[in-house]
């Protein structure tokens, strides 16, 4: 009777993967296809939901054992769901997009260097390679420079070539990152619960796309945007959930840090070459200017060596970074920057404390939040339902931002500490690796009961 609905589930997840920024950055056929599937079926999922959570424990406990089976057995089509993703942005620009070794999403042809000598720069011009970029980030003490290839080669060789140029240079390739959770459609309108108490009197850092700041939730915040693709910021429904669950402030929806000044870092601009490591880089060096403590980062993707000078000069200098752990299964390889030393990585879990079947698991978790039966605003002033671990991570940073105003190596120390003192451990006792130091932000989670009178209005 149970199974069923449960493999629906599983599907969903699926789905709701195709749904993050680069879903928004293909054609508008490709696009709105993959939103109506995500659509789809997410309404049926919770209408099973519903129907789950008004049967008896006993019906309970035996469909949470087949869940458990259900995790096992689709650890594959989990990393599956954001390769699939990444595949359709691909396939729908083939020109810009290109894929490493390992799979990965890259922009075609362009290779980024993490302060390349003048001898090395000189030998690459010499090879053919052009210099498109060149990035000062003084707050970082970091150079980045975006060297594009030949005509002809490709953009693995590229990399290859450069490496062989300057053996002790830093070369890699544009990483492309993306969102880590989706809409989920089944709540239109909903508002969140108030969640009560406090705000950070600093500025919070938001890497992602832009938000709409004339929204209800945010329209009364001050709010700094920049892009860092394109010329302007481009509010996107990723970038804007995520800014609400981090500081929204209106009268029954509050963030997790209400009212929290925002710098908002726009790396997608609209564009299919969006969310690449370069512009990520670029992005912390400007929040580093801005003196933003807390920088959240619901964005992720695979290893790459200038996100990790970014991060770790960024980490050294006492700015808090916190990052979604990722949707790619409990299986999964870890996913940056969540697993990059000192960086904050968290996981989701549901109104049961349960951990999200398809989070990641390992050292990199350190906290769970929130990441299902959730709402968040969404462009155009309204409210729609979210799902994943980029929607929790926002609710630890915003705690985070409360008692972090400004970048500080013993302040970040204590506010994380405070943080875990205050956390509710699940799991194995003490720290683990599928909750790290226990769940936090429980009050910011809106009911059932809320989210069905607010669809009624």
């Amino acid at each position: 009777m149970f199974i069923a609905p449960i493999r629906l589930a599983a599907f969903v997840l699926l789905a709701a993967a195709f749904a993050g920024p680069a879903a928004a950055q293909l054609p508008g056929g490709l696009g709105g296809a993959v939103g109506d599937v995500t659509s789809g079926v997410g309404g049926a999922v919770g209408r099973v939901g519903d129907t789950v959570e008004g049967t008896s424990t006993g019906v309970l406990d035996r469909a949470d054992g087949a869940v458990d089976t259900l995790r096992e057995r689709t650890t594959r089509e989990l990393r599956a769901a954001r390769e699939t993703e990444a595949n359709l942005l691909r396939r729908a620009h083939p020109d810009i997009i290109d894929v490493d070794r390992n799979g990965d999403i890259v922009v075609r042809s362009e290779v980024v260097a993490v302060a390349p000598s003048t001898d090395a720069l000189a030998a690459a011009r010499a090879r053919g390679f052009t210099i498109s970029q060149t990035t000062e980030e003084s707050a970082l003490g970091l150079t980045i420079v975006v060297l594009r290839a030949p005509s002809g080669m490709s953009t693995r060789n590229a990399v290859d070539a450069l490496r062989e140029i300057d053996p002790a240079g830093t070369y890699d390739f544009n990483h492309v990152y993306l969102g880590a959770g989706a809409n989920e459609p089944g709540a239109p309108g909903a508002r969140q619960s108030s969640g009560g108490g406090g705000s950070a009197s600093g500025r919070i850092g938001l890497i992602d796309s832009g938000v709409d700041a004339s929204h209800p939730a945010l329209a009364g915040l001050s709010i700094r945007q920049r892009g860092f693709v394109g010329s302007n910021a481009i509010a996107g429904a990723h970038g804007t959930a995520v800014a609400s669950l981090l500081a929204g402030d209106a009268p029954d929806f509050h963030g997790a840090a209400p009212g929290a000044s925002l710098s908002v870092a726009d790396v997608y601009g609209g564009q299919p070459n969006g969310g690449g490591a370069a512009a990520i880089v670029a992005a912390l060096g400007w929040l580093a200017e801005q003196r933003t403590g807390v920088v959240n980062v619901s964005l992720v993707g695979p290893p790459n060596r200038a996100l990790e000078a970014g991060v770790r000069a960024m980490v050294a200098r006492g700015f808090v970074i916190v990052a979604a752990v990722g949707n790619d299964g409990p299986s999964a390889p870890p996913l940056y920057p969540a697993a990059y030393p000192g960086v904050i990585g968290v996981t989701g879990v549901d109104a049961r404390d349960r951990v999200l079947p398809e989070a990641g698991r390992g050292g990199q978790v350190d906290f769970a939040a929130p990441g299902s039966d959730i709402t968040a605003a969404a462009p155009g002033g309204g409210y729609a339902r979210v799902r994943g671990t980029s929607y929790a991570a926002p609710i630890v940073a915003g705690l985070i931002a409360r008692n972090l105003s400004a970048p500080n190596p013993d302040a970040a120390a204590r506010a994380e500490a405070q943080l875990t003192s205050s956390a509710a451990d699940l799991g194995a006792r003490g720290a683990d690796q599928t909750f790290g130091a226990g769940v936090v932000g429980r009050e910011l989670r809106n009911s059932e009961q809320r989210v069905a009178a607010r669809n009624r209005r």
